[in-house]
């Protein structure tokens, strides 16, 4: 449904705010040299480029371990070198998303309390965070992830509060953008789940019989579950399994096999990227909406909005498994916290308004004060610094290479050095020029032995342990046989072909 032409203004001036503010961070740290430090961001980018450029160009390349929407819509763009190298187009992409979930976060927040300064002040929370701020401005997937989620659950309140009939049936448009979410990142699948049972329970609680309500939610429940079963196969027929759950990092949480102790992370998490004032009024604040919901039907509706909190279901879950801590797993959290607390001062207000506008302004003064915008010690913008001390030493590495390179093709995982790949594209390499995982059969064939299809090799034979090479050469005395290592930097080895004579087909 439409919404009211006087809200839709106020969520356009919302939104455009916060992309010319995103926009102007973005900026800030280019010129800091941090667009692309975080090797995430530039593996996204790799993977982006290399559906075309590639020894085996084509859809195999979208990737079967990151869901495919972030490179799919990048893939055009970072075709051309500027884009590749400098990440521009991904950040355009990230900024979009970030104005959108602004703008969603205030129209959430203004259907469930009908104040306008209550939706201004939650959406400052989301704007003003450093960490958010910091993954906007580069082509990191959180942000488009950040924007389709809070604009499905924002679609969602809207159509209901548009039509209180007991036959209402979700459009097909809530059904796509929840459908897009899914294929962005994981934890829209279980913000996805979430959203439509705690929506079918509030039609419910609003006198819908439960088949009815059940029925009405299916409509739109079709996009995401064929979204996720068409992800599952195109994985299946990609790289042989339904889904990749493990394999991919090694074991080294502390929180392995203990669920209290991943937990205690999760929320450890949540607090440094937001704060202790932020942290606690968002905790206020979804007990509020848990108890409203429980005792009216009115907020049986606004307590959709705790389905974004599912978004912890992920690194539960990983944390759970092993995966190694990362603090950019609870960014998502943001979002549910920024909307919980608007909704908490939206009902602040109604009891009194001077006061409630006096909370609003002291909490977003209180927020940015504790967690400053563009703070360069943000816990995110730290993290994404993580690999930066390695470039110099792997750009000798380059630099070696260049210096004996005759465009023989280069052996390397792209699941480990998929970042370095990017980074040698300034000494001009180009995705064609490695074979890796993507590349299927032939790489399969490399690894039983190397020599008749490459002239060179990188290995990353220290992070994680080493990559799959460095624990092939290990396993396997003979893999490196016919090379000689020639030089080393940062964990990361080069081997040449000894007798080079012929360029791999291509």
């Amino acid at each position: 449904m439409p919404l009211a032409s006087s809200r839709s203004t106020v969520y356009a001036a919302i939104g455009a705010l916060a992309a010319a503010g995103g926009g102007l961070a973005a900026i800030h740290y280019h010129g800091l040299g941090l667009t692309l430090s975080h090797y995430d961001a530039r593996g996204h980018v790799v993977v982006a480029r290399r559906i075309f450029d590639s020894i085996t160009p084509g859809w195999q390349q979208i990737g079967a371990v990151w869901l495919p929407l972030p490179h799919l819509l990048n893939a055009l763009p970072v075709q051309i070198d500027t884009f590749y190298q400098t990440g521009a187009s991904g950040v355009a992409i990230s900024v979009v998303s970030f104005a959108v979930a602004v703008a969603a976060v205030a129209a959430i927040v203004l259907g469930a309390t009908g104040s306008t300064l209550a939706a201004a002040g939650g959406a400052t929370l989301l704007a003003l965070n450093p960490n958010v701020l910091y993954l906007q401005a580069t082509p990191m997937t959180e942000p488009l992830l950040l924007g389709l989620m809070t604009l499905s659950v924002a679609l969602l309140m809207n159509w209901t509060e548009s039509d209180l009939s007991p036959e209402l049936k979700l459009g097909p448009t809530i059904g796509l953008a929840f459908a897009l979410a899914c294929l962005t990142r994981y934890e829209a699948w279980p913000v996805t789940v979430s959203a439509l049972v705690i929506w079918a329970w509030a039609r419910w609680r609003a006198g819908t019989p439960w088949p009815i309500a059940l029925r009405s939610v299916m409509g739109a429940a079709a996009y995401p579950l064929l979204a996720i079963l068409g992800f599952l196969v195109f994985s299946r027929v990609v790289i042989g399994e339904w889904f990749v759950a493990s394999g991919f990092f090694v074991p080294e949480n502390t929180a392995l096999n203990h669920p209290i102790e991943a937990f205690s992370q999760i929320l450890w998490g949540i607090r440094t990227l937001s704060g202790d004032t932020f942290t606690v009024v968002a905790v206020a604040g979804f007990i509020w909406l848990v108890i409203h919901a429980l005792v009216t039907r009115r907020g049986a509706t606004a307590a959709v909005t705790l389905s974004l909190y599912a978004a912890a279901a992920l690194p539960w879950w990983a944390f759970l498994h092993g995966h190694p801590y990362r603090i950019r797993y609870m960014v998502p959290l943001i979002a549910a916290e920024a909307i919980a607390a608007g909704i908490l001062m939206g009902a602040l207000m109604k009891r009194t308004r001077a006061l409630g506008t006096l909370a609003i302004a002291g909490l977003v003064v209180a927020v940015a004060v504790e967690r400053p915008p563009l703070d360069p010690g943000a816990a995110m913008v730290v993290e994404a610094q993580w690999d930066r001390p390695n470039v110099a030493a792997r750009r000798q590495v380059t630099e070696c290479l260049s210096a004996r390179y005759h465009g023989e093709t280069i052996m390397a995982s792209m699941g480990s050095l998929g970042h370095y790949m990017q980074e040698m594209s300034a000494a001009g390499f180009a995705v064609r020029d490695f074979l890796h995982e993507g590349n299927g059969d032939i790489w399969l064939a490399a690894l039983e032995g190397p020599r008749p299809f490459v002239g060179w090799i990188l290995v990353e034979e220290k992070a994680e342990g080493g990559d799959m090479l460095a624990n092939i050469g290990r396993e396997n005395p003979h893999f490196f046989d016919g090379f000689s290592r020639v030089c080393a930097g940062s964990g990361v080895a080069l081997y040449e072909r000894q007798n080079r004579m012929l360029k791999v087909a291509r």
